[in-house]
């Protein structure tokens, strides 16, 4: 082993560590890995820059690009407005119904885009008809999986590997070329998770003030004429007593702070605030503040009524709106991603008051970590969620513009006839037809669906920037730049060499059995994207070799470095609907677990029979 091999697997082992433990957000760990490759001259700058123009990169971009088109113009919602109506069936056949047509939808458009909707959904149907949820969503996001697996366009993965077996050996895949591979897994998965749908969890019927440790009321007071306190700031104040929290202030002209406890108070200030029941007592019986408007915490699903009404000293003619509690969670692009709780508090958010921060579960923290308002420095990641008191009308808005998942009942709007709808469906079809049939490449034919969709201003260029994953393309194109490191040092012939040593004499079966659970394991603790680009051409290297055909083994590398069940860090999909809450990390562990050993074996099986 060199020096430049020895040193690249380094690289490449310091990257599974943080990749896993999440020290670092995926994009900032690839893009310093295209530095430290440059610095010790693994690759030139030239390569160290080429994953921004890669074709996988940019068919990836386009394909975002139409994702955000499908999603705005209601494309999703149509084709998944059907599932509604098997609102009565018993699991048994809702689970299997769900997982077909999420599957299907997810071999054309992203799987995250597709999961993201069928989230909503699904909450909808468990608000209103009493659907769980945990039976659905773990079971969604497979198929969505499974289903990407069955076309080229279907996942990042794919493209991706196709890229890389190009580059290498001057060959691609066609569009429809594995998907009978695909259709099988698919199929298999649907009929094995209906069964295994039982084990899965019951909803958790944990009030939102429970789940955040939320102990306060919300509360709206005005300083009396001759108050004591106007002149003073609020630390001086017993309203900066331990217990309150002063979480906005209505005052002409005024935008709140991010350290509310540092203005001075004037005459005809009003506060919302949190506090305790003892110290709204206190409030209540102290002359120098008049409390407005009081009202109790309530559940997501607001079924509980304000408590706290009768403590109003006075009916007053401007009266606050009465509110809910909801869980708004962060999704890719989030515009949120990176605020402190305090600066939410300062943002624009549809009249919306923040109140705690609940950060996701991960390899690092098997359980729920609750950040109260007094934490200023905690930053919001996807899959984080924050609990919101807001106007029930005002909840539509966050999910038009801000790119984040509001985990509550709301009526979802008709869905009607639209020209803008009707058009993306048909460029959509136009792209696939025009790929699948090989007269146009896949990256030339969605990047004119991209370009028509823009210039009939079906999407905006400002939605885009707003929706667009910008996290997996810096992602891409960093780790683009590992694997011409492991090609320019060898690493990935060495690699293989030891691989070629341990399967002499062995059936090709093992081979590929043995590359298809290295690649699976790999793909649960790192970036599937991660994943590919680190196997594929160790698989190639293998296949070359034992002079066997390339393609079932680099087929095993697409497939396990999509097939990341077992554990919920490896795929989106998974870290989304873990990170809401209702699954733990056994879960994905049992269930996952067990469709990741059939699926090993039928790949196994499947994929040997190409040879």
């Amino acid at each position: 082993m060199t020096l430049e091999i020895a040193l690249t697997f380094l690289i490449i082992a310091t990257i599974v560590v943080l990749f896993a433990l999440e020290i670092f957000t995926m994009d900032k760990i690839a893009f310093c890995t295209i530095g430290f490759l440059v610095f010790f001259g693994l690759i030139t700058p030239e390569e160290a820059i080429s994953g921004f123009s890669n074709t996988a990169v940019i068919t990836i971009l386009c394909l975002m690009i139409i994702a955000v088109a499908l999603e705005q113009n209601g494309v999703i919602s149509w084709m998944a407005h059907g599932l509604k109506k098997f609102r009565n069936w018993p699991v048994l056949l809702m689970v299997p119904a769900f997982m077909f047509i999420t599957g299907t939808i997810s071999a054309f458009i992203s799987s995250t885009a597709v999961v993201i909707v069928f989230i909503k959904i699904v909450t909808e149907l468990s608000d209103k008809y009493d659907i769980s949820k945990s039976k659905l969503l773990m079971p969604i996001s497979f198929a969505s999986i499974l289903g990407g697996s069955c076309t080229l366009m279907g996942t990042s993965t794919n493209l991706i590997v196709n890229s890389i077996y190009t580059e290498r050996l001057g060959k691609e895949f066609m569009f429809f070329e594995f998907s009978w591979f695909g259709a099988i897994f698919l199929l298999v998965s649907i009929v094995l998770i209906s069964f295994l749908a039982p084990l899965l969890p019951k909803d958790s019927k944990d009030k939102l003030r429970e789940q955040y440790n939320v102990d306060s009321y919300i509360t709206t007071l005005e300083l009396a004429p001759n108050s004591s306190l106007i002149g003073k700031r609020l630390e001086d104040s017993f309203l900066g007593a331990s217990g309150i929290s002063v979480l906005k202030l209505f005052r002409s002209g005024f935008d709140s702070p991010l350290n509310m406890n540092r203005i001075t108070l004037q005459k005809g200030d009003r506060l919302m605030l949190s506090c305790t029941l003892d110290h709204l007592l206190r409030i209540k019986s102290d002359s120098e503040v008049i409390i407005s408007h009081s009202e109790a915490a309530k559940n997501v699903y607001g079924q509980y009524e304000f408590k706290e009404k009768e403590l109003a000293d006075k009916p007053i003619k401007d009266r606050e709106v009465q509110t809910v509690l909801v869980e708004m969670m962060m999704l890719p692009g989030a515009r949120f991603l990176g605020k402190s709780l305090n600066e939410l508090k300062n943002m624009m958010m549809h009249d919306a008051i923040p109140l705690a921060i609940k950060k996701r579960k991960n390899l690092r923290h098997f359980k729920e970590r609750v950040s109260p308002d007094t934490l200023e420095f905690t930053r919001l990641k996807v899959g984080d969620r924050v609990l919101l008191d807001i106007d029930p009308d005002k909840i539509k808005d966050f999910d038009l513009s801000d790119n984040v998942a509001i985990l509550q009942q709301y009526e979802a709007p008709e869905i009607s006839e639209s020209p803008k709808r009707n058009m993306t469906l048909l460029i959509l079809l136009g792209v696939i037809l025009l790929a699948a049939t090989g007269i146009l490449s896949i990256l030339t034919s969605t990047l004119l669906g991209a370009v028509a969709l823009l210039l009939l201003n079906h999407v905006t260029l400002e939605s885009v920037y707003k929706k667009i994953n910008w996290q997996i393309l810096f992602l891409l194109a960093g780790m683009i730049p590992l694997g011409i490191a492991m090609h320019n040092t060898g690493a990935d012939d060495w690699l293989s060499d030891k691989l070629l040593i341990f399967m002499q004499g062995r059936p090709s079966m093992f081979s590929i059995g043995t590359l298809f659970f290295a690649t699976m394991l790999l793909s649960a603790v790192i970036s599937n994207n991660a994943t590919a680009i680190i196997m594929t051409p160790i698989a190639i290297s293998v296949a070359t070799g034992m002079d066997l055909e390339v393609k079932p083994f680099i087929l095993a590398v697409m497939f396990a470095s999509n097939f990341s069940f077992f554990t919920p860090v490896g795929y989106q999909t998974n870290s989304l609907i873990y990170s809401m809450g209702i699954y733990k990390f056994k879960h994905f562990a049992m269930i996952g677990g067990i469709i990741s050993i059939v699926l090993l074996i039928l790949g196994t099986l499947l994929l040997n029979s190409m040879l």
